[in-house]
Order: C-alpha cells, then sequence, then structure tokens
C-alpha cells in the first residue's frame, strides 16, 4: 500500500469529515474544526517522535486513534518491548499509545484489511466526539 492508497482509501470513508497536508504528514479530520484528527499519515521524524526512524527511504507510519477496549484488546494494559522500526507490523504507537493509538508502518494490502475496521473505529469515535460538544 502507497501512502496515496491509504489516503484515498480514508477519503472514500470520511463522510463529511476533511483532511489537510502539512509538511509531508496528513491528518484526517471528522469536523471542521482541526482539532484533533482520528488518524495520520506522518512521513518525518520529529523531535519528540522518532522511535519509528521515519528518515528511512520510502518509509512512512499510518496512526489511528482507536478506543479503549480494542487497543486493549489488542495489546492488552501495558505494552512492552515493541520494535517501533517494524515494518508492516500493528503496534502501539510509540508515543501516543496511552491515548489507545494504534499504528503501522508501511503496511502491505493485506495488514491494511485489517486496518480498515480500525479507521472506521477511529471515525466512529471522532463523530461522537464532534456531537457531544
Amino acid at each position: 500500500m502507497t501512502e496515496d492508497d491509504i489516503t484515498q482509501h480514508i477519503i472514500d470513508t470520511l463522510g463529511g469529515g476533511h483532511f489537510q497536508v502539512a509538511d509531508d504528514n496528513t491528518f484526517f479530520f471528522h469536523g471542521a474544526d482541526n482539532r484533533f484528527p482520528f488518524a495520520t499519515i506522518v512521513t518525518k521524524d520529529h523531535e519528540s517522535d522518532s522511535a519509528s526512524k521515519l528518515d528511512r527511504p520510502g518509509v512512512f507510519r499510518l496512526n489511528i486513534g482507536v478506543g479503549k477496549e480494542t487497543f486493549r484488546a489488542l495489546f492488552g494494559e501495558a505494552p512492552a518491548g515493541t520494535d517501533f522500526t517494524a515494518l508492516d507490523t500493528l503496534m502501539p504507537h510509540p508515543v501516543y499509545a496511552k491515548m489507545h493509538w494504534v499504528s503501522v508502518i508501511n503496511p502491505s494490502g493485506k495488514t491494511f484489511e485489517t486496518v480498515k475496521p480500525l479507521i472506521a473505529e477511529a471515525r466512529g469515535l471522532a463523530a461522537a466526539r464532534d456531537k457531544n460538544k
């Protein structure tokens, strides 16, 4: 899967949401306020987030904000020992795992199929937050 393939899938399922590109990273929002994305695609290391080694050629990371129950079902209470540089592996987000974010670096088509329901869940959670404002 490419960044464009993933972006197109998310755009096709946004249902009134939108996305924004900033510094070659893509942020997907449900509402119009751009306060908190439900998914992102990042392409670069940052001072506070470099565990994934995104400075490797052609490497990007898809990040998704899922619910607490889903996160615990995937990784347990306190995941440890994660190789945050592994390609095509669903894992806790290296920085935002405590906020129930998951990530995958350069997902294959097969892995992306397992991630699609997580994207739908994240979008649903964002819609519910927007509705409850």
